[in-house]
Order: structure tokens, then C-alpha cells, then sequence
């Protein structure tokens, strides 16, 4: 049987979980409602009681409610309430979680969605959805759906749209339940292949098709990721989740917007997830010669006496200087040398971009040097191997190198160790 989890606030909306509830029970789903209220009575009896989450999140409640610091409060409650979904999920107790509520709702509830793996459907009905919802999504699969009216008590216009939000919600449970994604491992594609992450951007895509190419014909399922900034932090995200039995992150471009303010950063962590993991890197410099904004007026007058291009009407680039490659390659290493797992670095030493090549507009072999050289000493007497190429990163050869180095490193931590093999 299917089970949905309600997660709300139940002092305030106890009377519409209680409409959820016997809407979703008439499906023949089971439900357990989670209640992360914190200041009045709840009006519906909870099967993971406030308390419970507090202590989840290793608060107590009767503390947060003497404290009356309401923003400390909704922050460990949305904290425990993720701690009890996942646990209700690796228990096989959880197919599908419901929400509802407004922006203190919205932020609680979401959080602890955003804990639960890719494929598990997770819908909110918010107020809120009519508006930036980058905040309560981030980098998961979360369903919004726009409550029209405030989440206060069930009317003409509300009850609709709840019991589209419940059939959908029961829908969703009901096939992942009885779907082999409920039970299927960690790392493997729809057809059984093991997944790889590949990072790219439109100015190394030829490289990285070369290495997705390769990957394939060895066997992987391989998703690639746009270094848009969405797209590096849902990297991270799946990443951090073990999705992927290994990654291929040839492009950068997302760390030179951090460094440099542009426009496209997937901040601080990017190239972090991984390394934590465990799971086996291959990172390349793809991009790290340039920085992006977006049209031309909105890049900083700082910057306006760079070589700036036209890259298309949306994004413009400015090309990063020597020091600013020094740098990277200083991040770049601190962030590799911190890995627990298995990781490689290919240096393609003609080039880091279709513009960086030789013959390019940012072909810039002096500031590209200083990245190397910082890179190099940065990870001298680590565990991380670097290796360099004579030729550009989107030289056919290239890409189908790193592909198989990163397929070597797969197989090697894949094998038991030679005690356990003897």
C-alpha cells in the first residue's frame, strides 16, 4: 500500500490536514501526518508528534516555544521535519509527501522535501507558487501548485484546488510504490546501466560529447548538466545524494562567476558534493577563462576594459585575468584534496573554451599558466593524480581520454580490497 506523509503546521492548519486526510484515506492510501507546529494546540491528532520532530532536530520544544525566536523555531522544526521524512522513507514508510501552507508553511515543509531523494514525489500547495519559487525548489524535484487563495479553511475556491493536490499527490504514491525506483539501488540508470554526471556549457560541448560518447559505448547511463548555476547546484545536490557511480566535471565555468561576480555562480560548494561522497571525480578547466554576465549593460564598469564578448543576446563574457586563474587553481585544489574518494585532474594545456583555443579570442597562454601552476602546487603531495594533454579541452581526444580515466577509477573502487579478494 502506498503512504503519503502530510507534513504541516497543525496548530494553524489542523482543520485542512484533517481534509486532506480523509480525502487521501478514500483513495486507499495509508497516511502518517507529521506535525512541525510550535506555538498553539494542534487540532489534529499527529502520528509524528511536534515533540518528536524537535528532537529530530536535536531541539526541545518546550525551549523553542520559551524562547518565542520564531525564525530559530520554524529553522529547527523545518531541520527535524526533514530528519523524519528521510527516516520514514529509509523505513519503506513513505511514497509521497503533501504540504500546504503559506510562507512560513511553504519554508518549513519544502526544506525537509528537499532532504528526500530525486523521483520521490513531493507536492506544495502554496501561496506562494504564483511567485519566485527558487527558494523553497532550489535544485529538487518539488511540485508547486498555487493555492489561488490563503490556505484558511476549505472553500468554493480552495477545495478544488486540494483535492486536485490530493488526487495527484495519491496518484504519484501509488505508482512510485509499486515502481522499481522505490527499490532501486543507488547509481543505476532506468536499464540498469550505472550513472555519470558530465558537466558542460556551449563553449565545451564538442569535448564533453566526445566523453559522454565514450562513457556510453563503456556502459554508462550519462546526464549531463548545464553550468547555468541551476545546473551545477543540482549536480551537487544529486551528488551528494550517492545518485552517481561517478563524475565527469570538465567544466568550471560556475566557480570563475563565484570568484569573479558573474552572473552564473553555483556558489561556494561547487566541487564539493562528490569529494564528501566518495564517489569517484575527474575534473577538468573547462571554462575557467571566462567569467559571464548577461547582456552587455550588466557587466561592471570594473571589468569594462577587458576583452568583453557578445556571447548571445543573454550572456556576455569577460575574460578571467592571470591572477584570477592563480586562484582557482588554489580552490580548485583545497576542494580535491578534501575528497574521500578516488580523484583525477586533466589539464588540457591548449585551451579551456571553443573562445580560449589557439588562434581564440581569450587564447591566453600566460593567464592559463598561472592556473595550472597553482593547481599543480596546490595538489602537490595529495592523492590527487593530474595529468596533462597537449591539446585543447574540446579536442575529440581529449574528452574520450577523460571518459576512460574516469571509467578506470569506476572499476577500481568498485573492486574489493586485496584482503577480501585473497
Amino acid at each position: 500500500m502506498a503512504i503519503v506523509a502530510l507534513l504541516g503546521t497543525l496548530d494553524t492548519k489542523g482543520l485542512e490536514y484533517a481534509w486532506l486526510r480523509e480525502r487521501l484515506l478514500r483513495h486507499g492510501v495509508e497516511v502518517v501526518v507529521v506535525d512541525a507546529g510550535v506555538a498553539g494546540e494542534p487540532r489534529l491528532r499527529a502520528d509524528v508528534p511536534r515533540a518528536e520532530v524537535a528532537r529530530a532536530a536535536g531541539a526541545d520544544l518546550d525551549r523553542l516555544r520559551a524562547e518565542g525566536d520564531r525564525g530559530a523555531a520554524v529553522t529547527a522544526m523545518a531541520r527535524g521535519a526533514a530528519a523524519c521524512l528521510l527516516r520514514l522513507y529509509e523505513a519503506g514508510r513513505l511514497h509521497g509527501v503533501l504540504a500546504l501552507g503559506g510562507s512560513g508553511g511553504t519554508s518549513i515543509a519544502t526544506r525537509a522535501m528537499r532532504g528526500l531523494p530525486l523521483g520521490v514525489p513531493k507536492l506544495m500547495v502554496s501561496s506562494m507558487a504564483s511567485g519566485d519559487v527558487a527558494p523553497y525548489v532550489g535544485s529538487t524535484d518539488i511540485t508547486m501548485m498555487h493555492s489561488v487563495v490563503d490556505i484558511a479553511g476549505v472553500n468554493s475556491v480552495s477545495a478544488p484546488v486540494l483535492a486536485n493536490a490530493v488526487d495527484a499527490v495519491a496518484g504519484m504514491a501509488k505508482g512510485f510504490a509499486a515502481s522499481p525506483r522505490a527499490l532501486r539501488p543507488a547509481r543505476l540508470g532506468t536499464d540498469g546501466r550505472p550513472l555519470v554526471a558530465a558537466s558542460m556549457a556551449g563553449v565545451t560541448t564538442p569535448g564533453v560529447d566526445a566523453a559522454r560518447e565514450r562513457l556510453t559505448e563503456l556502459g554508462y547511463e550519462v546526464l549531463v548538466f548545464h553550468t547555468s548555476g541551476t545546473g551545477g547546484r543540482t549536480l551537487e545536490a544529486l551528488a551528494g545524494q550517492g545518485l552517481f557511480a561517478g563524475v565527469l566535471d570538465l567544466t568550471l565555468s560556475e566557480l570563475a562567476d563565484e570568484l569573479v561576480g558573474g552572473t552564473l555562480t553555483a556558489g561556494p560548494d561547487r566541487l564539493r558534493a562528490a569529494g564528501r561522497r566518495g564517489t569517484p571525480q575527474v575534473v577538468s578547466l573547462g571554462a575557467l577563462d571566462m567569467v559571464k554576465f548577461g547582456p552587455p549593460r550588466t557587466v561592471p564598469e570594473r571589468l569594462r576594459d577587458r576583452d568583453v564578448r557578445v556571447h548571445n543576446p543573454s550572456v556576455t563574457v569577460v575574460r578571467t585575468t592571470a591572477p584570477e586563474c592563480a586562484e582557482l587553481g588554489r580552490s580548485i585544489a583545497e576542494k580535491l584534496r578534501g575528497a574521500k574518494g578516488p580523484a583525477e585532474v586533466c589539464v588540457p594545456l591548449r585551451g579551456l573554451s571553443t573562445l580560449g583555443a589557439p588562434g581564440g579570442p581569450y587564447h591566453d597562454p600566460v593567464a592559463d599558466a598561472a592556473l595550472f601552476a597553482a593547481l599543480r602546487e596546490g595538489l602537490r603531495g595529495s592523492r590527487v593524480q593530474t595529468v596533462e594533454f597537449p591539446t585543447h579541452i574540446n579536442d575529440p581526444s581529449f574528452g574520450r581520454a577523460a571518459a576512460e580515466r574516469l571509467h578506470g577509477l569506476i572499476a577500481r573502487a568498485a573492486r574489493p580490497p586485496a584482503a577480501e579478494r585473497a
